[in-house]
């Protein structure tokens, strides 16, 4: 199940967003532009800075969870250096969304530099994870027992007895949590010894995450009006059901997702223009602003740490801890990624929004076939942007050429219907921030790794077909309907017939694209005579044991591997040219993934640090035994020789015993 299993998260957040595209269209089918940008002026400047304030006391309070997880980390941290790496990895993690994205990377490149362990990054990582959760329970359980009615979707619909169960065993896990802490201090958890914090730690946590979530949800509830039947604790149940779908959604912010259950929820106190206008400003405060403030913060943070090191002797450039560097192709196919899907997400909003596009200024002829194609263009550029912000997070070169196409064309497409600078503004700049990372997108797709097979061919006649169907089924609704492709699937007022191909059409051009887009399988050889023959043609000494190699693009340069649990264990830094040895790296990653399994690499020199750093991976020093040292143990001939290169989150402790049972793993000092 492994396979399936690693699509679940993906999936999971397709299903969320459709849902919530059914729910908004369903429930505000009537909603205009008009009528949020009344209700927008309508909220009162006061309303508008009490929000400001509460946002800003917001990420005050997220200061503290890294405050208090350096702490638990044993490493004392400044309050400046730990509020600026909060506010920065937080900022960042709440807009760019999608698993291999997330405010750990920054935490890892910041804190790291001011002198912690990997160990101890990993912890202030994992105390910052738990503590927002524990905040969560806290609330959550409160309203389920207090006022389970409150909660949408659920109250009135399951048994009351069942949401006070709910939200007692909540309760109960933090009771659990804080009694765990005074009375144990260690317990094994998947297999771990996990130190926990103390006593009077924990009942911080408990407070200030409680505090936090509170806080944030009074954004919201400051610029809502007042309205009858809608208290704190009300808002609060359905911002807390709203959040949680959109981190289950894994889209950048939430979009979609936790807007269209905002909607839903307060649907029976206020008028739907009211909850959008709130829902704009909220994450303008909370999302885009913060955005941008950390970028920029996090950004010239960066150049100076590069300025500084180029001001060095040659000689000593490149000092940083590895495990501190900044992954760059990491960052940017990030940043990608979000921007990309936020783009995507733009496109199938504007028909929700009644915009009716005009072409008069073009000459005649021309104006009537772009008005044909105003009402559906413009959501199918939007389907096919969030297809290939997938093909973008795997890295894909096909995928970076084709969004900054469709980057580009939906722009000018836009413009000329004269939807107002900022949407085809937006995609412009969503295409500067893609388009100088053309390096960080190397992987071939599949379409392109060699010649045009079957595999390939159907996907891309599929795609042809779906194209020219949608073309022929635009002119039959016509007229009836404003906007986009899922409005006329949802639509009661076209033929079901027509409103199935409709969506079949649509559903089979998204595969289509994927299929083509999706990156190459990564070849490896089984080991065996021949493999070792050619590893050692390479200069490499060929392990004792191994389960195969996988080769450079080149085919210059190798790395043996094992694989151990969840881990795919290379086996020293690759063997052969210079040239192709990085490329051999990556595709040992690329392998990885592909196998749904974690990276790993043991006995790696100092030299290749960097690309290990690349790729998301800390290197913790070994010592003459092969075994990676204890924290605080300082190599016993100074400075460390080989390290052990793998994620700190975990894979450290799942790596051991494989390490403790590999034959000829002593280490020999290298030059």
């Amino acid at each position: 199940m492994r396979p399936w299993l690693r699509h679940a998260p993906a999936v999971l957040g397709v299903v969320l967003l459709i849902g919530a595209v059914y729910v908004v269209q369903r429930e505000y089918r009537h909603l205009k532009l008009d009528d949020i940008t009344a209700a927008l002026h309508a909220i009162p400047t006061g309303a508008r800075w009490h929000a400001a304030g509460f946002a800003l006391l917001a990420y005050g309070v997220l200061t503290f969870y890294d405050r208090l997880g350096t702490l638990y980390a044993g490493q004392k941290v400044s309050y400046p250096r730990v509020a600026f790496a909060s506010f920065c990895a937080y900022a960042l993690a709440h807009n760019l969304g999608f698993a291999a994205v997330s405010g750990a990377a920054v935490r890892y490149r910041l804190y790291a530099h001011w002198g912690l362990t990997p160990m101890q990054i990993g912890k202030v990582i994992g105390f910052c994870s738990l503590t927002f959760g524990l905040g969560g329970m806290v609330l959550g359980g409160a309203i389920l027992i207090g006022e389970p009615a409150a909660v949408p979707f659920f109250g009135g619909r399951v048994p009351d007895a069942a949401l006070y169960a709910t939200g007692g065993a909540m309760v109960a896990v933090v009771i659990g949590y804080v009694t765990l802490a005074r009375a144990v201090g260690k317990i094994r958890l998947f297999g771990q010894m996990v130190e926990l914090p103390g006593a009077r730690m924990a009942i911080l946590q408990v407070l200030l995450a409680t505090v936090d979530v509170a806080v944030t949800a009074a954004i919201f509830y400051a610029l809502l009006p007042a309205a009858p039947g809608l208290s704190f604790l009300r808002l609060l149940a359905v911002y807390l059901a709203s959040y949680s779908a959109g981190l289950l959604a894994s889209l950048p912010g939430g979009i979609g997702v936790f807007d269209g259950a905002m909607l839903l929820g307060l649907s029976p106190y206020l008028e739907a223009p009211q909850i959008v206008g709130a829902i704009l400003i909220f994450r303008l405060y909370y999302y885009v602003i913060p955005l941008f403030l950390a970028g920029a913060m996090f950004a010239g943070n960066e150049v100076l740490l590069r300025s500084r090191d180029w001001l060095r002797p040659a000689s000593q450039r490149g000092a940083l801890p590895a495990v501190g560097r900044w992954s760059e192709p990491d960052f940017a196919v990030a940043a990608a990624t979000g921007a990309v899907a936020l783009c995507g997400a733009m496109l199938l909003s504007l028909g929700a929004l009644a915009i009716r596009p005009d072409f008069s200024w073009l000459d005649r002829d021309i104006a009537v076939v772009a008005a044909e194609a105003g009402e559906f263009v413009p959501s199918l550029l939007g389907a096919a942007l969030l297809v290939l912000a997938i093909g973008l997070a795997h890295r894909v070169t096909l995928a970076w050429g084709a969004t900054v196409l469709m980057l580009l064309a939906g722009a000018a497409f836009t413009a000329a219907r004269g939807d107002g600078p900022w949407v085809p503004g937006g995609l412009i700049l969503a295409t500067f921030v893609i388009a100088p990372y053309r390096r960080a997108f190397y992987r071939h797709a599949r379409l392109l790794s060699g010649p045009l097979e079957l595999s390939s061919a159907v996907p891309l006649l599929g795609l042809v077909v779906c194209v020219l169907t949608l073309a022929a089924f635009e002119k039959h609704v016509r007229g009836t309907l404003p906007g986009s492709w899922w409005q006329i699937v949802l639509s009661p007022k076209v033929p079901n017939s027509l409103r199935a191909s409709v969506a079949l059409s649509v559903l089979v051009g998204a595969i289509a694209i994927w299929r083509l887009i999706r990156p190459g399988r990564v070849a490896w050889t089984a080991w065996g005579s021949e493999a070792r023959l050619r590893f050692a043609a390479l200069g490499g000494d060929p392990p004792v044991r191994a389960d195969g190699v996988v080769w450079g693009e080149a085919d210059k340069a190798a790395i043996p591997f094992r694989r151990g649990g969840r881990v795919l264990l290379g086996l020293g830094d690759p063997a052969g040219a210079d040239s192709d040895r990085v490329s051999a790296i990556w595709r040992l990653r690329d392998l990885a993934e592909q196998e749904g399994l974690h990276p790993a690499i043991h006995g790696t020199g100092p030299a290749l640090l960097q690309v290990y750093a690349d790729i998301g991976l800390a290197a913790f020093p070994l010592g003459a035994d092969g075994l990676p040292l204890s924290e605080g143990e300082a190599p016993a001939s100074g400075a460390a020789r080989h390290y052990l290169v793998c994620r700190p989150d975990g894979d450290l402790a799942l790596l051991l015993p494989l390490l403790a049972e590999m034959p000829g793993r002593r280490l020999e000092p290298t030059a």
